[in-house]
């Protein structure tokens, strides 16, 4: 049987690596990640990993399917991937010397087209962010493409305070559900 990675992230793939588990394919789905009106953060990474899933299976079909979305969260406030210094900026000032959660969310499409689904939420305290440390990690770019404006297993680890939840789910796949998911599917890990 096939098996599908919805997901160009370099990060989830050396993850699922983890688990023992490399993927046939790498096949990315184009979906708008835009958050609904009203949407809460939990339900939005739930929706779109499911939709991730469901739009690369349409694509492959009898192949079994592993979607993910990482989603950060302050209280109500789904924070943006930054793509500019300007939004990395505007999240990481946000985040500065407060708790937010990160919702990871993974959904498995067997070859039947049947769908599992398993979530990861984390807290998370950042440390308050001198305007020069502030300067110095947005002038590095490592915050490119990510949710929230950081990349938990780069420098901006070095800002947590705490953390109680999933390393592994900051990082865009929590290993701990994902496992769970493959095992009920029949997947052979190592």
């Amino acid at each position: 049987m096939t098996f599908v990675l919805a997901s160009a992230s370099p990060r989830r793939l050396e993850l699922l690596a983890r688990l023992g588990v490399v993927p046939d394919e790498v096949d990315p789905a184009d979906v708008d990640e835009s958050p609904r009106r009203l949407e809460l953060p939990l339900p939005h990474a739930r929706r779109l990993a499911a939709e991730k899933a469901a739009v690369v299976a349409a694509r492959h079909p009898g192949a079994m399917v592993l979607a993910s979305d990482t989603v950060v969260a302050c209280g109500r406030r789904i924070l943006p991937k930054a793509e500019d210094e300007h939004t990395a900026r505007q999240c990481l000032t946000l985040l500065s010397g407060r708790r937010h959660r990160v919702h990871s969310t993974v959904t498995l499409i067997d070859a039947e087209g049947r769908a599992r689904h398993r979530e990861s939420t984390s807290v998370l305290a950042f440390k308050r962010l001198s305007p020069e440390e502030l300067d110095t990690y947005v002038a590095g770019g490592e915050w490119h493409g990510k949710a929230g404006g950081y990349a938990i297993q780069g420098y901006a680890e070095s800002f947590i305070k705490t953390l109680a939840g999933s390393h592994s789910g900051v990082m865009g796949l929590p290993l701990f559900e994902t496992r769970a998911l493959l095992v009920a599917a029949g997947v052979r890990l190592g």
